[in-house]
């Protein structure tokens, strides 16, 4: 039995005694050969390769205290680092969480993130845990998670592989995590469930990461920053013009206004150019029938003669607008 409080602060226990609390209420990777106590894990590689991704969340400009639970932290933390893993067409198999907070932040409050990353596991990456971290102290709240996985014999789903004639296809909502951030900062009282967990727990399609290659995808990556930017980088990866097809992206955006509430111009606004979706954005070879869950978004086209690799609609270049923190971070720190 603990000598310490339930409400004691992790500047009043011993990192020893923090770390006690916390363990038991980590998720475990089935790929753990020597999990936390050592001074690293070893984890099984069965294809002797392993894809691996690293992600911080800072207390400020990735996160408020004043919106989200520690659980939901968690949730945010554990999703963000697994849909990178997704894209690669990997399967997760772990990860290593170190946080950082200020010495008055309750051992309970850790407690909650270490539920929020146990919750996410179990549903979208079953099998992949937590195997190790560390704990350090800081000002703000900052949440740091390297993640693993196995591609299972595949080839990595890169970026640079795209070719013209494919169809660009998503897996994932569009624009929801965007609007959610929006009404947040607005300080909109009646927020749309749907845009609260989007932006603050979200649930990526993680299998589909797999799906996806096993279907014979090209090229794939998650979308974080928008879905104009981060086809972008594709584009400009693969040296091709990623056409997407204005009419398919009116008749979505119409259908999340009318779901969410807002109109249909602010909806394809923000599932162009709104951050942090977590949808996985995929080229497939175009005589292979997308896997489902999958929806068609554009098509894949070479380049003319002096025309600089883009995203376009309607015939048209699009602007690579999207999220940035050093751009839209106001400074603001609750």
């Amino acid at each position: 039995m603990s000598d310490f409080p339930e409400n004691a602060t992790l500047g009043q226990m011993p990192e020893s005694a923090i770390l006690a609390r916390i363990f038991p209420k980590l998720p475990h990777s089935d790929f753990t050969i020597v999990g936390p106590g050592d001074d690293c894990a070893v984890m099984r590689a069965p294809d002797s390769r392993f894809v691996i991704t690293t992600d911080m969340m800072v207390q400020g400009p990735d996160f408020r205290l004043e919106w989200s639970t520690p659980h939901q932290l968690g949730i945010k933390a554990a999703a963000t680092n697994l849909a990178d893993v997704a894209a690669m067409g990997a399967v997760p198999t772990g990860l290593v969480v170190s946080i950082a907070a200020p010495p008055e932040t309750t051992v309970s409050f850790l407690e909650a993130i270490a539920e929020g990353f146990h919750d996410a596991c179990l549903e979208l990456a079953p099998g992949c845990g937590v195997v190790g971290g560390d704990l350090s102290v800081s000002t703000v709240v900052v949440i740091s998670v390297s993640a693993f996985g196995d591609l299972e014999g595949r080839e990595p789903l890169l970026r640079s592989s795209a070719q013209p004639g494919d169809v660009v296809a998503v897996s994932g909502r569009l624009g929801l995590a965007g609007l959610g951030l929006e009404a947040l900062f607005a300080g909109t009282q009646d927020i749309h469930p749907l845009l609260r967990s989007a932006q603050l727990a979200p649930w990526p399609p993680i299998s589909q990461g797999k799906a996806a290659a096993v279907a014979g995808a090209r090229a794939a990556m998650d979308v974080s920053d928008s879905l104009v930017m981060d086809a972008s980088r594709i584009a400009r990866a693969s040296n091709v013009v990623i056409e997407l097809d204005e009419a398919v992206l009116d008749g979505l955006a119409s259908r999340l206004a009318i779901e969410v509430g807002v109109d249909a111009a602010h909806a394809r606004q923000a599932m162009l150019f709104g951050g942090e979706d977590h949808a996985l954005l995929v080229t497939f070879p175009s005589n292979q029938p997308l896997p489902p869950g999958f929806d068609a978004l554009g098509v894949v086209r070479a380049r003319v003669i002096g025309e600089s690799p883009h995203v376009s609609m309607g015939g048209a270049a699009v602007a690579e607008n999207g999220w940035n923190p050093y751009q839209n971070w106001n400074g603001e720190l609750s």
